[in-house]
């Protein structure tokens, strides 16, 4: 295939270089697909790329989108489980070292050389992706393949609260920040058993926040964290913390808010230095838990509760458009007017 296709690429590391250009039909090699995409869901670290305000390398240039299902268009020759024909969605670790100790103990979403599609290697804001055998995973003719994109997203919050977390029936969980992360560990937590869900923001964040109802959050906040966790319960704090915002802010308002032997998950990326003290996590004996990607389970996981409709997305999808229309969608979704916006090929 030689012809040229519509890639949305980020060209260089200057706030807005990323534009729509003619890109070739990527080869494959005998481990991969090609991928037909069907659907590609923006994050939140596509928009940190767009503005330039993201604190991971970049492969300049590099097409954009990690979070993607789409129809195997052409195997490999050394590709076994799948077909031409399938319906799959795709893990982000495009690259790692499959003979690392982490990779084989099933860890290699903490795999240091691990580059992803949209940073590392080409991504799936286009018409077709280079894929290897490892990362897919089946999906059913009856998922769209705009829900199955949000596969990865829904991995992230099992992964911080399911895995790394202890959320258990009648604890009280306060998430930080309600963007698309924040929602589904909102959504995670709530399936887990928690008894009160609070879900806080800032006054832009009014939209989200009502998705977050939806969702099955117990209580929304605007502002006032601080003040409503002492008239929670005992008075002592929720049992569990989720950073979903990545400022050193918010990471602050944890270690305020969680009670003594209680448990802060973070997963939110941001590159501000911490610029207050950690006593309270001694004091206080919390565990501070990081959480980052997942691995194979997790997909195979998530994928079953997405199509049962154990997972809600319904609420969470706010848009979905052609590709040439990403602009708008990038801009609504950075002012907090959508949750999650689709593009289709």
């Amino acid at each position: 295939m030689s012809r040229q296709i519509p890639g949305l690429v980020n060209y260089g590391r200057e706030p807005l270089s990323v534009e729509l250009r003619e890109v070739p039909i990527p080869e494959i090699g005998d481990r991969d697909v090609l991928l037909r995409v069907g659907a590609v869901s923006i994050c939140g670290s596509d928009l940190h790329q767009w503005r330039g305000s993201h604190s991971w390398p970049v492969n300049y240039p590099c097409i954009l989108g990690h979070e993607f299902a789409g129809t195997v268009a052409q195997a490999g020759s050394r590709v076994t489980a799948f077909k031409e024909g399938d319906r799959v969605v795709s893990e982000t670790a495009a690259v790692i070292d499959e003979s690392s100790p982490l990779s084989r103990s099933g860890l290699y979403n903490l795999d240091p050389t691990r580059r992803g599609f949209g940073y590392g290697v080409d991504g799936a804001m286009t018409e077709y992706v280079r894929v290897p055998e490892r990362c897919l995973h089946r999906i059913p003719s009856g998922l769209p393949f705009e829900k199955a994109a949000l596969t990865e997203p829904c991995c992230v919050a099992y992964n911080a609260v399911c895995v790394n977390g202890r959320v258990r029936p009648g604890d009280s969980v306060l998430v930080l920040g309600p963007g698309p992360i924040g929602l589904l560990c909102a959504q995670m937590a709530k399936l887990s058993g928690a008894g009160t869900v609070i879900v806080a923001g800032l006054p832009s964040d009014r939209f989200r926040l009502g998705v977050a109802r939806q969702l099955g959050a117990d209580v929304t906040l605007e502002e006032g964290v601080r003040e409503y966790i002492p008239t929670l319960g005992d008075g002592f704090g929720v049992d569990v913390a989720i950073d979903a915002s990545g400022s050193s802010v918010t990471l602050q308002m944890a270690l305020a808010a969680v009670r003594p032997a209680g448990q802060i998950i973070k997963v939110g990326w941001g590159p501000q230095p911490i610029q207050f003290s950690l006593d309270p996590l001694v004091q206080k004996n919390i565990t501070l838990s990081g959480s980052f990607s997942h691995n194979w389970p997790i997909w195979e996981r998530v994928i079953s509760m997405i199509v049962s409709g154990q997972i809600n997305l319904n609420p969470v999808i706010s848009k979905v458009c052609e590709l040439p229309h990403w602009l708008e969608c990038f801009e609504k979704m950075e002012h907090g007017e959508y949750v999650k916006a689709v593009l289709t090929a």
